[in-house]
């Protein structure tokens, strides 16, 4: 079986990973099965790689610091006769070592061996180190 194939989505609005999580539980709170989605125009074309253990990695302030596990992709209709794709996410977000990242429009596939790893139990709570910062330790190989 083949690796997962991620997405990369900016956040925009969001200030840091605590923004997103109460975003998202206000959000969920009308949907029927209370799982959080991401609405996009583009439906994937490599779906089955992204339903195959894929997570949405999210870009908060120019950084990448977190992500949740894909479960799905279901057509949203809003009346408009214009399909669209919900990404259906876990409702639990992940925290990962910051990766600084571009600003870049929709989204994009992320490779697995690109993704930032997941901070290790117990520092999910650290604070993230200044865009500036990790970015310079980003240039030198140290991040």
């Amino acid at each position: 079986m083949s690796k997962p194939l991620h997405i990369l989505k900016l956040s925009v609005g969001t200030d840091d990973v605590d923004g997103l999580i109460a975003w998202q539980n206000q959000y969920r709170r009308s949907l029927p099965d209370g799982l959080p989605r991401h609405v996009t125009r583009m439906w994937p074309k490599r779906a089955d790689e992204i339903l195959n253990g894929g997570s949405i990695y999210w870009v908060i302030k120019g950084q990448i610091l977190c992500r949740q596990p894909i479960l799905g992709l279901s057509e949203v209709d809003r009346g408009d006769g214009i399909r669209r794709c919900g990404i259906v996410l876990d409702p639990e977000i992940i925290r990962t070592t910051a990766a600084p990242r571009r600003p870049f429009q929709g989204w994009r596939y992320l490779k697995p061996e690109d993704a930032p790893v997941d901070l290790p139990k117990g520092r999910e709570a650290e604070e993230t180190l200044p865009p500036e910062l990790s970015a310079a330790l980003a240039d030198i190989g140290l991040l």
